[in-house]
């Protein structure tokens, strides 16, 4: 899983931050070991769940150098480096690269709730920062960027665009497009694979998903679904995904990007599990409904610590 193609349980990882609100880099070491120990077969940092519109460019290079050096070729690193400007863009990719990650993944240009730009930016946008760095682009196709990416325009930058090869589909009927992507694209989808914390996991397997962009608190339950799946065991993965999914339900409907963190310090993992402000802190109530569910799965966030 550790080689190309990539494949497997790919979670974002949460940026770790102290009571403060000041970077806490031997924290995120921690959750990072975690992550890895829990059975992750890669990490993606920088991401929105990551919290990467809280970060300051000082400190993107901050986490990324630490948690890149940290890993040390353990497993593959994705870094996402979205950002509208076509040349940034290409720069915060070549200093991934440069750094050692595995793959870059970016949004389509997008700002606010009303800036957006053609499909024929969109391309110029991917080929140039294609043209920049050698290691494969994943496209996050996601909601919160507001851009619709038809499924053959996807599979044509895949095409045309030399390093355009790995896909994270989380719209609305994800396994549908996946599906189209795949028809259309053929083996230039290197990656076909789904997002949205996993909960429509199962069917985006069954349309063809090879890796799944998961939230970072239980990477050992994402296994137990992901690894019968790929085995031919259809019958145990699902089983799997119902067990898994009230927690992988309330994380994504109820606690959003702070599931992970309240997860890891619950277990010790972590010192803090605060967002940085202005993002609220989980409601009391809240995160005790996602401890109690969660102790019901024994998952390794709650004992990793000893």
């Amino acid at each position: 899983m550790s080689a190309r193609p990539y494949r497997g349980v790919f979670p974002v990882v949460p940026t770790i931050f102290d009571a403060s609100g000041n970077l806490d880099l031997e924290g995120q070491k921690r959750a990072v070991d975690f992550m890895i120990d829990a059975g992750s077969h890669g990490l993606c940092i920088l991401a929105n769940y990551s919290e990467q519109f809280v970060l300051a460019d000082a400190e993107r290079d901050r986490i990324m150098d630490a948690v890149l050096a940290h890993v040390a070729g353990r497993v593959p690193v994705i870094v996402t480096t979205t950002h509208f400007a076509t040349a940034i863009c290409a720069e915060r990719g070549r200093r991934a690269e440069a750094a050692g990650a595995a793959v870059v993944m970016m949004m389509p240009p997008y700002h606010g709730a009303t800036i957006r730009v053609p499909e024929p930016a969109i391309y110029d946008f991917f080929r140039a920062v294609s043209d920049a760095i050698s290691i494969p682009i994943m496209i996050q196709d996601a909601p919160v960027a507001g851009t619709n990416l038809p499924a053959p325009f996807l599979a044509r930058m895949a095409r045309e665009i030399a390093n355009v090869a790995y896909f994270k589909i989380e719209v609305p009927q994800a396994a549908a497009k996946l599906r189209a992507l795949l028809e259309l694209g053929g083996e230039a989808i290197e990656g076909p694979w789904d997002g949205e914390e996993g909960i429509t996991l199962m069917a985006d397997l069954d349309a063809g998903a090879t890796g799944t962009m998961t939230g970072g608190g239980y990477p050992d339950g994402f296994r137990q679904i992901v690894d019968p799946y790929f085995a031919g065991d259809r019958a145990a993965a699902m089983e799997a995904y119902a067990r898994w999914l009230p927690l992988i339900n309330y994380e994504n409907r109820q606690c959003g990007l702070l599931a992970a963190k309240a997860l890891m310090q619950e277990g010790g993992v972590i010192a803090c599990d605060a967002g940085r402000q202005p993002i609220p802190p989980l409601q009391a109530a809240t995160r005790a409904g996602l401890i109690e569910i969660a102790r019901r799965l024994d998952p390794v966030a709650l004992r990793w610590a000893g």
